[in-house]
């Protein structure tokens, strides 16, 4: 995104324009009221990546035109990153220019802050990082209180930890995730919140069991939980899983079990067309799901998890792409009606739109 496009005095416009389309796409459904939950205006974004431009004896952070991918355009500040990211910033540039051991072949740097003040600055070097880099890197972690890990082919230096803590707000109560390095996270912490609060108090009544397919690192589940008895949910990626478990013992969540699974495969598993080793120990007949929760990536839901969406009573469909959700609904509500729908405005200052659906069987 250009941040020439950033104008905080034209935020209401662009969110009114979002939710004016999202409301004529979805016409054909007889879609309810929309719900609309706005973003803050600047410092809404909790991680960010910068290329590190070298010029003379300096380097400056930088990004990059699409359509003209090879002139750097310097990056003083980022007024869509959170103030973490703009001090840290400041702050890293200045010590990285004075020194050779930091600076020389630097290539890029990415950030993950947290609404909770945690970071994490990830370095990554064209060249291999010895004894000297890492008392360098320590030294930097320890001075600004942050987490640094060293990245070159084929190397991997965590001087601290390789995540941070995020802490949410979820209806006055407090709920806590570890966020890891190069794994998914929602971008926007406060709308977020809104997203989460909105799915747990349009599920409250659902009772009996949750499925959840694409869970992450259990954002939404580990505070979905409370409204069900049991929940079993599925995400293909290791290190989200492992996230995954790890946050539901941090929130004293003890009724969810996660496996390691894609969509397909589970759909294929619950029609009894194939078993798994993965689901050895899960009596899947034991389960008497009333509500499904999906959060599919942008290519949306494919044809056989469609179906099987279509068979529960409740869904809880969160969007990161209106047209594939456009077209799911396309089959799912020959069956089911949506009683609710929102946006959540991750993304401002783009044509990028994050929608929630909440659908019951007609």
């Amino acid at each position: 995104m250009p941040l020439s496009n950033v104008r905080p005095e034209q935020y209401q416009v662009l969110l009114a324009e979002k939710a004016a389309k999202i409301r004529d796409q979805f016409e054909q459904f007889n879609i309810p009221q929309l719900e609309v939950f706005a973003s803050r205006e600047s410092h809404f974004r909790m991680r960010a990546e910068f290329r590190v431009w070298h010029d003379d004896e300096h380097c400056f952070f930088a990004m990059f035109k699409k359509d003209d991918p090879k002139t750097p355009c310097k990056i003083d500040d980022f007024p869509i990153g959170s103030q973490h990211i703009n001090t840290l910033m400041r702050e890293l540039l200045v010590e990285i220019n004075a020194s050779e051991t930091l600076k020389t072949r630097l290539f890029q740097i990415e950030f993950l802050t947290s609404l909770s003040g945690q970071a994490l600055v990830t370095m990554i070097y064209h060249r291999p990082l010895d004894e000297i880099w890492h008392s360098a890197g320590l030294a930097l972690q320890e001075k600004y209180a942050i987490d640094i890990i060293g990245r070159s082919k084929k190397q991997r230096r965590v001087l601290g930890r390789d995540h941070v803590i995020e802490t949410l707000q979820i209806n006055e109560q407090s709920y806590s995730f570890q966020q890891v390095e190069n794994s998914f996270t929602q971008p926007n912490a406060r709308v977020n919140q809104y997203m989460v609060g909105w799915a747990l108090e349009h599920s409250k009544d659902n009772g009996n069991d949750l499925l959840e397919l694409y869970c992450g690192n259990g954002n939404f589940t580990a505070v979905l939980a409370q409204n069900f008895d049991k929940v079993l949910c599925t995400e293909i990626s290791k290190t989200s899983v492992k996230s995954a478990e790890y946050n539901f013992s941090l929130n004293k969540v003890d009724n969810v079990k996660v496996v390691r699974m894609s969509s397909e495969e589970f759909t294929s598993a619950l029609n009894g067309e194939r078993e798994y080793r993965r689901l050895r120990g899960i009596d899947l007949s034991h389960y008497n799901f009333s509500t499904i929760f999906v959060d599919p990536p942008r290519a949306g839901l494919d044809p056989e998890t469609e179906k099987l969406v279509s068979r529960f009573d409740n869904i809880i469909y969160i969007s990161c792409n209106p047209d594939t959700l456009q077209h799911n609904l396309g089959s799912i509500c020959r069956s089911h009606k949506i009683d609710k729908m929102a946006l959540f405005d991750q993304f401002p200052y783009t044509d990028h739109i994050e929608c929630g659906a909440v659908l019951s069987r007609r």
